[in-house]
């Protein structure tokens, strides 16, 4: 395994950090203590996962993900070399079956904290997110922004100090953002230096080859703010390892699943996956692997977020770490996207 700094701090996190959003609809618990097992066998010391998960959120299911990791570390005595991550979620999405319908205000992160640590049976969490932000604003692929002058939105600066209670009470370590904008990731840094609050040390966005649009603003602040990239999604439900491919519906997927997941399912997102999957195949590469690889690379990339619904994928999905990719498979990554530019923003 390879492993990075957690933003500015000195926590080593593994390049590859598993994550767990189908544990609870898609994999049962003993099949993610199992996931777990493995990843932290090959290294991995990262374990990412949220309140909301599993994915798709239901009222039956909410927490379970968080349960499982629980059950898990209760029988563990190494807590203190894994970094565990979690997040609180953020307004909308129709989910008034948590909390009334969760916010970014101080209540609700309190109380969210407080749960969270009951089912992951732990005394502290070391990475804590906000799942997506609390006012109108592009994320999940949503483009053509309209500002709303007088929207209902928790200020950053109530969820900014909210968070550094938590610190003070020894319940989090660091905090971190996901599915943020670069004014979204500036403002918090303002504040911060405006009032003496925690840095923000980690931004969660989709990456993948699929959707560069991170390189686009946030790639600059994180490299320069030392805010590193968590990427999530980086095989783009899937498509990029080519079982969605010729109109295939593999058992079980998500994509087939869950019919509503259509973000990575255009026809420019399948033309430009095929020539992806092509370019690795043509080169002896895993097309799994070779993505994984590249979005590792990026220089602003702290960690790789893996996800897996059998012990295959997750095998193939681990041994990209191994995987160095020559400058003639860099060059045809290049040119694709140069061809077919960021089709799933």
């Amino acid at each position: 395994m390879k492993y990075s700094l957690l933003g500015s701090t000195d926590l080593e996190v593994s390049k590859l950090c598993l994550g767990s959003m189908t544990w609870g609809e898609q994999n049962t618990e003993a099949e993610a203590h199992q996931q777990l097992d493995c990843a932290v066998d090959h290294g991995v010391n990262f374990i990412d996962t949220a309140e909301m998960y599993p994915i798709p959120p239901r009222v039956g299911s909410q927490g379970l993900t968080e349960s499982y990791i629980g059950s898990w570390l209760k029988n563990r005595a190494d807590r203190n070399k894994l970094v565990i991550a979690t997040k609180v979620t953020g307004p909308g999405r129709n989910m008034d079956y948590m909390r009334g319908g969760p916010r970014l205000t101080a209540e609700h992160i309190y109380k969210a904290v407080d749960d969270s640590l009951q089912r992951l049976q732990t005394d502290y969490i070391d990475l804590y997110q906000l799942h997506w932000p609390d006012r109108n604003t592009n994320f999940f692929g949503k483009l053509g922004y309209r500002h709303q002058e007088h929207e209902e939105a928790t200020p950053i600066l109530e969820t900014l100090e909210a968070l550094d209670e938590l610190i003070q009470q020894n319940k989090v370590r660091y905090i971190g953002v996901s599915n943020e904008t670069p004014w979204g990731v500036m403002s918090y840094l303002r504040l911060r230096d405006q009032y003496q609050l925690p840095v923000i040390q980690t931004i969660q966005n989709p990456y993948n080859l699929l959707n560069r649009s991170f390189e686009v603003g946030l790639a600059e602040i994180s490299m320069r703010e030392k805010i590193g990239l968590l990427a999530y999604s980086p095989l783009g439900f899937g498509t990029l390892t080519g079982k969605y491919l010729n109109g295939q519906q593999p058992e079980n997927a998500r994509c087939t699943r869950f019919k509503h997941y259509l973000r990575y399912a255009s026809e420019s997102a399948v033309k430009a996956a095929t020539a992806y999957v092509e370019l690795a195949r043509d080169n002896g590469l895993e097309p799994a692997q070779m993505t994984l690889a590249w979005v590792n690379s990026r220089p602003f990339t702290t960690s790789t977020i893996i996800g897996a619904t059998s012990m295959q994928q997750l095998e193939i999905n681990l041994g990209s770490i191994y995987v160095e990719l020559s400058d003639e498979v860099v060059e045809g990554i290049e040119a694709i996207q140069r061809k077919i530019s960021n089709p799933c923003p």
